[in-house]
């Protein structure tokens, strides 16, 4: 469970990475775009997969490659491949331009759904649209753009952690779902939003950890608390810290089963301390990793 000294420990631990992060980046501004480049794939991957798209990581990429699939693979899911990217590319050069508000989301959503749906693309549910989120209604279509400015507004005011704000202001918008379709995606997008806006590295919710994932909604559906989704975030934080400071420091790439022969320690005790990022490893492309 995420008690105070957890969220203590990734807290400083966070603010470290950060500062050593912005150390490390100086004067290396063309290979920090490139590993926001490369990370375009496993971002799509990942959220369109927590929305149950059947494509893996490499037909992902392949898909962004433009590259033909040995399988058949329906339209929706080749324009869902492709209008993410296209979305996660953009928040990343857009967000420190424009705080967030009605007009950057509905943009946005208009980005994720188009050729997809386009009777609902880039507009809140209107009257009579209702959702299920779980084992809920999701809130009346009349109460969402109230209920979307207060949360707004609770996460410019609130004087909790990074993580703690980005966590409560996921499950709050995940609980108004205030769009017909591509409410999950759009979440996920707007927390890299909200991150890079205030000088954080985006982060990567992994498939893997989809159950997790879960519960932290249902806790919050049960209690209103938000330990889970807490945990979830910070451990996305570090991880994605350790990634870019392994490439921006010019360590070599070892994966841990490699890292474990190197340094003589056990692999599943390596694996267990990299998921609770107690070490400075990272996840990319279906791995662990660690610059040594």
């Amino acid at each position: 469970m995420y008690n105070i000294y957890m969220n203590s420990r990734f807290n400083k631990q966070i603010q470290d990475l950060r500062e050593k992060y912005y150390k490390s980046s100086v004067g290396k501004e063309s290979l920090i775009k490139l590993i926001d480049e490369t990370e375009i794939t496993e971002q799509v991957y990942n959220s369109n997969a927590i929305e149950n798209s059947t494509l893996t990581l490499e037909e992902t990429e392949k898909i962004l490659l433009q590259i033909d699939l040995d399988r058949y693979v329906n339209e929706r899911e080749i324009f869902e491949t492709k209008n993410l990217a296209r979305v996660v590319g953009y928040i990343e050069t857009k967000a420190k331009g424009k705080e967030l508000d009605f007009d950057v989301i509905l943009f946005i959503h208009k980005m994720l759904i188009s050729n997809i749906r386009d009777d609902i693309a880039g507009r809140f549910r209107e009257s009579g649209e209702y959702v299920k989120v779980g084992n809920h209604i999701a809130s009346a279509p009349e109460e969402i753009e109230e209920q979307l400015q207060d949360i707004i507004i609770e996460y410019n005011s609130s004087s909790s952690s990074i993580v703690g704000r980005i966590a409560k202001f996921h499950l709050s918008f995940e609980n108004i779902h205030p769009f017909v379709g591509g409410n999950g995606l759009i979440g996920r997008v707007l927390n890299n939003y909200l991150l890079i806006r205030e000088g954080y590295v985006p982060i990567n919710i992994m498939f893997n950890d989809r159950l997790e994932y879960y519960n932290a909604f249902k806790e919050f559906d049960e209690t209103k608390k938000t330990e889970i989704m807490e945990e979830i975030v910070a451990r996305a934080v570090t991880n994605s810290y350790h990634k870019r400071l392994a490439y921006l420091e010019g360590n070599k790439i070892v994966t841990l089963r490699e890292y474990a022969t190197i340094s003589k320690q056990s692999h599943a005790n390596l694996i267990n301390k990299a998921k609770r990022q107690t070490i400075e490893a990272f996840f990319e492309k279906g791995k662990w990793k660690i610059g040594v």
